[in-house]
């Protein structure tokens, strides 16, 4: 199933193609060399200063962390996400060595998850970024430092039919159109 968004003007493909599917094949698993690929984009992201913010804890299907994590997720995520092959938690490193704050660490940590989720996208995958998990309950698993921001999962796999949904709600959501404020809105100058 495809989205494509309605743009004003093109984008590229990789732009173009990315949506946030809650549909994914239980029988897929992840390649090592995809997921190291996927990493490296996320390691190369830009970030203020060089300050590399970002820290990830790395689950794929069938190992003890995959396991961690899924029962963690909340709500609707429970019951979809762990069809996927595999789990990237981004975290922002607060602040900096000498323990003053890194205004730009969430900044920058999206930036990174951003590249991850194209790269996966590059490689023939699909991502939906989560943010509905119990972040408590992350920190005390995997005994995460206090200055850490747990800011999403990714949840990343191929890509399963419609009708691999079970739950009629999320069917409903799977179809729905992508929307965007226009730019006039949300450029908050005027010059659209």
């Amino acid at each position: 199933m495809k989205k494509p968004i309605d743009s004003s003007v093109p984008l590229h493909p990789l732009l173009n193609e990315r949506w946030s599917p809650r549909s994914f094949d239980l029988a897929s698993s992840i390649d090592k060399n995809d997921l190291t690929a996927i990493l490296e984009a996320g390691r190369w992201a830009p970030s203020a200063n060089n300050a590399q913010p970002w820290r990830y804890v790395v689950a794929t299907r069938g190992d003890g962390h995959f396991e961690k994590l899924s029962k963690t997720f909340s709500g609707f995520n429970a019951t979809w996400a762990p069809n996927a092959s595999a789990f990237i938690l981004v975290c922002a490193v607060k602040t900096n060595a000498e323990g003053a704050v890194n205004q730009f660490a969430e900044y920058d940590s999206g930036l990174s998850a951003a590249y991850m989720t194209f790269e996966a996208i590059h490689r023939g995958l699909v991502v939906h970024q989560i943010a509905g998990f119990d972040r408590d309950q992350v920190k005390a698993e995997y005994h995460l430092a206090d200055n850490l921001a747990l800011m999403a999962i990714l949840v990343i796999g191929k890509q399963a039919p419609l009708e691999a949904l079970t739950d009629e709600t999320l069917k409903e959501r799977e179809k729905s159109p992508r929307v965007r404020l226009p730019l006039g809105e949300i450029v908050l100058n005027g010059l659209y």
